[in-house]
């Protein structure tokens, strides 16, 4: 019995449902898929942070 080998991870989902019920892994889902998307966000701010806005105002240096 591998890694790869189907019955392998049937088991795995059946001790998975078992521990947790069938109620809470959506929920479960949905808090991981929040917290990626906050991380992806928190990551698109620091990039915007970083480079600073440029005023319509401003010309390249000489």
């Amino acid at each position: 019995m591998g890694i790869g080998s189907v019955w392998h991870w049937v088991v795995v989902l059946a001790v998975v449902v078992l521990l947790f019920g069938a109620g809470k892994i959506p929920r479960l889902m949905g808090d991981v898929a929040q917290g990626i998307k906050a991380f992806k966000k928190g990551m698109r701010d620091d990039e915007t942070a970083e480079t600073p806005a440029k005023s319509p105002g401003d010309r390249p240096a000489a």
